[in-house]
């Protein structure tokens, strides 16, 4: 039987479109679609269990996966299977996963299930741009309780127009690379790199984009109609006592506002919060604790939540005691750590970043290995959240999720002031030592001064600050909170990172909780956020300025040569015998890149000793040493001949030819030792290439004077000699006898 298939189209313009199918695939799925532009096609397939899990949070899982079959390749390494998942899906899965997670009702604890994979691969469509898009078609066409349809799109900006969804080529010549998340009615999710925009531009950005997210909302609600929407399942919802809900507010939120308004530390403010908390449970019996269940904590943490925002909005003041667009207080060092090639401690109130910088080749460059993506990167920074960060012990399992993209944010707002023409790769380690709001803005601020301390030559230096917010829908009120803490990133209603120089945004990241955040507010949260980083940006400058105008002593010194390809194989020596030794030697490290282009090798000498350094270059240049004709060079002799003696060129050791004896002076030379000894050194005029023995000819008389009366022997002609030969021969010949 054929099946049914619903589909919908989007136009992007520019002759390109965007399809939404369903019906053909994953139909024991709760919901599944294809979402396809041109050759590139996702699978994205939603379940959700029935019955609701025991926990009191929303077990969602959205998992990204790109099948290398897509792009006709075989997955890399011994195993030719996928494995875990590289970052740049995990940053696609954390990208939906963000957007989609805040729409579920709070009281939905089914296990949840989100799998987008790539199906095939287009060079022209990057498929991290449409994957919310499939996320959320596949949700509407479910029976999940769900608020409303969201899309993402990707926004570039070439020669000055606006692009959604800009191919890889054009997204090369972007200053503008964002993703945007919303609904038809709100922005809820941003994140990005730029090319030091102005707060305006990125505003003008989003605004575009969401016009095209409203468009993709609507094909999917067409779409839904089409095939059925499904009636919102039932599912049991959260226990609720108004009561008591009522009790705990009264009791807790004077008391909290008290904490609250005294300005406290992190540790303090918490052991306060518990005693409160623990006083009102001591107003109810075991049996009443055990009835209630956790309703005495959850309605205790609404109230502490009101009390916390009131004092803001009501009288402008925060946990700690600061005013709304007040920094807490930083401290900076450099060059903490002796062994490493560069180092920077940042710390900005109870949040502490210490970085290290580490120089090296080509060779030690990130690679990518994707199905829609191949290449590498020369400049990457990783980024460590360990749990004694927050005064907590847990188990280690890996990288998680929340490292890899809070490394990828920093990375991509420092990526654009690494020169194009640095000669290392540099790779920058955040190491999270303290941490209670914005540890990757902090990562931002320590890898600026740790890539300037190890004399990674920075366009500009570059800081991050973490910005908040908190709203009153009823009364109108809103308080933007710069430098925010971790309890106000939890209490809030957006957290919005941006980063960036004195002139201009380089990155981004936010998510706003709420509905309907107004453009106005945005604009003011940009702006504060701009006073707030150059403040931070002084702090930076006052503990260095500029960068470091040398590698530190310890740090490896990087020299490039570029030599023609034909002298590779030379450098390198049969088997890699040359290169190995060389770098023995010298105590160096050698990598040879070919370009396909220009049919140039590339060399990279990495060595911490100068004169290791130099013996290479001596080397190289040694072995592309071509000698001009009629030019002179000094010369020593290496060996002695009966015919002659081999001179070695002492601008390029390792050349090597025969000085004749005929060219050793004007007058003949009976024995070479006569004229010249081993370890003479000497001018010698290089006359070219002998056509007769095609070797090189070099000379020694022809710089000397020539002796008075000296008379030069005319040459003989080699007809001449073939004939002389021929008549001796012909001479000696015994008559033919015939036969």
């Amino acid at each position: 039987m054929i099946p049914k298939v619903f589909k919908e189209v989007i136009d992007l313009g520019d002759g390109r479109e965007i399809s939404i199918e369903t019906g053909k695939l994953a139909k024991q799925a709760h919901g599944s679609v294809v979402v396809q532009s041109g050759k590139c096609m996702l699978l994205c397939t939603v379940v959700s269990n029935y019955k609701q899990s025991d926990v009191d949070f929303l077990p969602l899982t959205v998992d990204y996966r790109e099948k290398f079959a897509a792009a006709g390749r075989y997955p890399g390494g011994f195993f030719k299977r996928e494995a875990r998942p590289s970052d740049g899906e995990v940053l696609t899965m954390r990208l939906v996963d963000r957007v989609l997670r805040p729409l579920f009702p709070k009281d939905y604890h089914s296990e949840t299930q989100v799998m987008i994979q790539l199906m095939s691969h287009d060079d022209d469509v990057m498929p991290d741009a449409m994957a919310g898009l499939a996320a959320s078609a596949a949700i509407q066409l479910s029976d999940f309780p769900f608020e409303c349809a969201i899309s993402e799109v990707r926004v570039g900006r070439v020669n000055g127009e606006f692009v959604i969804n800009p191919t890889r080529v054009q997204l090369e010549e972007s200053d503008i690379d964002m993703m945007i998340g919303a609904s038809a009615e709100s922005v809820m999710m941003v994140e990005g790199e730029m090319d030091e925009i102005s707060e305006e531009e990125m505003t003008e950005a989003i605004k575009f984009a969401h016009e095209a997210i409203k468009i993709q909302c609507a094909a999917q609600l067409r779409l839904a109609e089409a095939f059925g929407k499904k009636e919102t399942r039932e599912y049991e919802p959260e226990r609720e006592d108004e009561e008591l809900a009522k009790k705990i507010y009264d009791l807790a939120y004077d008391k909290v506002y008290a904490v609250a308004k005294a300005g406290s530390a992190k540790h303090e403010r918490s052991a306060a919060f518990g005693e409160i908390k623990e006083e009102i449970k001591a107003t109810f019996s075991e049996d009443e604790l055990a009835d209630f269940g956790g309703l005495v904590s959850k309605y205790y943490s609404k109230a502490e939540k009101a009390a916390v925002r009131d004092l803001t909005l009501n009288e402008g003041l925060r946990l700690d005691g600061r005013k709304t667009n007040e920094i807490r207080p930083i401290w900076c060092e450099i060059d903490y750590l002796p062994s490493t090639h560069g180092s920077a401690i940042f710390t900005r109130g109870e949040t502490q970043a210490l970085a290290t910088v580490t120089l090296g080749t080509s060779r030690d460059s990130n690679k990518i290995d994707m199905p829609s993506y191949e290449g590498e990167e020369n400049f990457y920074l990783h980024y460590n959240f360990p749990p004694f960060s927050t005064g907590e012990a847990r188990p280690i399992r890996g990288t998680s999720r929340r490292e890899v993209g809070h490394g990828n944010l920093a990375q991509r707002a420092l990526k654009g002031m690494v020169p194009d023409d640095c000669p290392y790769t540099v790779r920058v380690v955040s190491e999270i030592l303290e941490s209670n709001g914005s540890s990757s803005m902090a990562t931002v601020c320590s890898g600026t001064m740790a890539m300037m301390d190890a004399g990674v030559q920075l366009k500009k230096p570059v800081s991050g600050i973490a910005m908040g917010l908190i709203s009153d829908a009823d009364s109108g009120k809103y308080a933007v909170l710069s430098d925010i803490l971790g309890d106000e990133d939890h209490l809030g209603d957006m957290d919005f990172k941006v980063t960036g120089t004195a002139d201009g945004i380089t990155a981004c990241q936010m998510d706003i909780k709420v509905k309907g955040l107004s453009y106005e507010i945005l604009v003011n949260a940009l702006n504060q956020a701009k006073e707030g980083r150059l403040h931070i940006l002084t702090k930076i400058t006052e503990t260095i300025a500029t960068p470091a105008s040398d590698v530190k002593p310890h740090s490896p010194k990087m020299v490039t040569r570029v030599i023609p390809n034909e002298y590779i194989g030379a450098l390198i020596g049969p088997g890699g015998k040359v290169i190995q030794e060389l770098q023995k030697e010298t105590g160096t490290t050698i990598v040879i890149n070919e370009d396909p282009v220009t049919e140039e090798g590339i060399v990279e000498i990495l060595g911490t000793n100068q004169t290791g350094i130099d013996a290479v270059i001596t080397k190289i240049d040694s072995l592309m040493f071509k000698p001009k004709m009629n030019e002179s060079y000094k010369v020593k002799v290496i060996k002695m001949l009966d015919f002659g003696a081999v001179v070695e060129y002492l601008d390029a050791p390792g050349n090597e030819t025969l000085l004749h004896v005929s060219e050793l002076a004007w007058e003949r030379t009976e024995n070479v030792s006569d004229v010249v000894n081993m370890g003479d050194e000497f001018e010698v005029k290089y006359l070219g290439t002998d056509p007769r023995t095609r070797k090189e000819k070099v000379s020694r008389k022809a710089l000397l004077p020539k002796p008075e009366g000296f008379v030069e022997r005319p040459p003989r002609k080699n007809n001449d000699r073939r004939d002389d030969r021929r008549g001796r021969d012909n001479k000696d010949r015994k008559p033919r006898r015939d036969k």
